[in-house]
């Protein structure tokens, strides 16, 4: 069974949105739903973003893509800075486009702030100041993050008791905001944010079973090391801006640092690597475990099983949607 799309009915445009676990097929899922939607895919993992960051990221290489379209991938150097706010504005651009051209937009990734980003929106907070940001690292390396977390209690006492003394990259904004804003974070927040308008996300959750996922991870750590990521990593040391490259310090890349800079070995580093993965997976669970409105499947998204359990929930909701619930183009089954 296939489907096609049928032109636009009312103002809610459908999305897919797959989220899950590393390593739980969602890439494998993606494809074979573009491929009978007329979809294409929208990546929303944060390193995927990134030029020369293939293999520790699990990018699907160009030849495994079976001619489907993917959006937002390789779009950044290695030293780009890119926020949520960055990737809510282009991920924008790209939905407008396949609307456009009557597409399936069909979201993958692992990042989920990046995904509720697009959704539900940010809040309304000013620009990234790069310089007051190294004033206040400077600030926090010398006199401690403690120090940086009872300044923030001072200019917003709300903010500080939701952010963990130990967590430098959201105390940082946080001061930063209050700074720049000459209001409190919070206060911004109460504002409340602009969701995505115009447009129907239908979520699929993928959730393997945790033995058979974990296996998968050790297994996919074990591939990474032995089909390029020491390389990968060396040729990105390499670049003139290195010291600045922050996906080096994603899962596998800062292992990898540690095995060329002599710190530790590539054994340890393949084991300390699928320790980490896993703890990442089930941080990825739980986070979206608390968004609204998933439709939960169980198992692997490369499952042809799964997949037709997918398909024909998509089929059904079409079907069982008054005109207009289920937005344009119109999930319709092609016999």
């Amino acid at each position: 069974m296939g489907f096609h799309s049928t032109g636009e009915v009312g103002g809610n445009y459908p999305l897919i949105a797959i989220v899950g676990p590393t390593a739980a097929g969602k890439s494998a899922l993606a494809l074979a739903l573009a491929e009978r939607l007329s979809g294409e895919v929208v990546n929303y993992d944060s390193v995927q973003l990134y030029r020369g960051f293939n293999v520790g990221s699990g990018k699907l290489p160009l030849a495994e893509r079976r001619g489907v379209a993917h959006h937002l991938l390789d779009c950044l150097e290695p030293a780009d800075v890119f926020t949520a706010g960055d990737y809510r504005r282009e991920a924008l651009k790209v939905l407008a486009d396949l609307r456009g051209r009557a597409k399936f937009p069909i979201c993958v990734g692992g990042t989920g702030l990046y995904l509720r980003a697009l959704l539900v929106g940010l809040f309304e907070g000013p620009v990234r100041s790069e310089a007051l940001r190294e004033r206040l690292r400077a600030l926090a390396e010398r006199r401690g993050r403690e120090f940086l977390h009872r300044l923030l209690a001072r200019l917003d006492t709300a903010a500080a008791a939701r952010i963990q003394p130990r967590d430098s990259q959201k105390l940082i904004r946080a001061v930063e905001v209050c700074i720049l804003a000459k209001q409190p974070l919070s206060a911004l927040h109460a504002r409340g944010r602009a969701g995505l308008e115009g447009y129907r996300a239908i979520k699929l959750g993928l959730n393997p079973p945790r033995a058979q996922l974990y296996d998968r991870i050790n297994r996919r750590v074990e591939r990474m090391f032995a089909t390029g990521l020491m390389e990968e990593t060396q040729s990105l040391l390499y670049h003139p801006d290195a010291a600045r490259i922050k996906p080096l310090g994603a899962l596998g890349y800062r292992q990898a640092c540690l095995v060329l800079q002599g710190k530790a070995s590539r054994d340890d580093a393949v084991i300390a690597t699928q320790a980490a993965t896993r703890h990442y997976a089930k941080r990825q669970l739980t986070w979206f475990r608390r968004e609204a409105e998933i439709v939960w499947f169980e198992g692997f998204g490369d499952d042809p099983h799964v997949q037709s359990r997918i398909t024909e929930t998509l089929r059904w909701t079409a079907v069982t949607a008054g005109e207009g619930a289920i937005a344009s183009p119109a999930v319709t089954p092609v016999r």
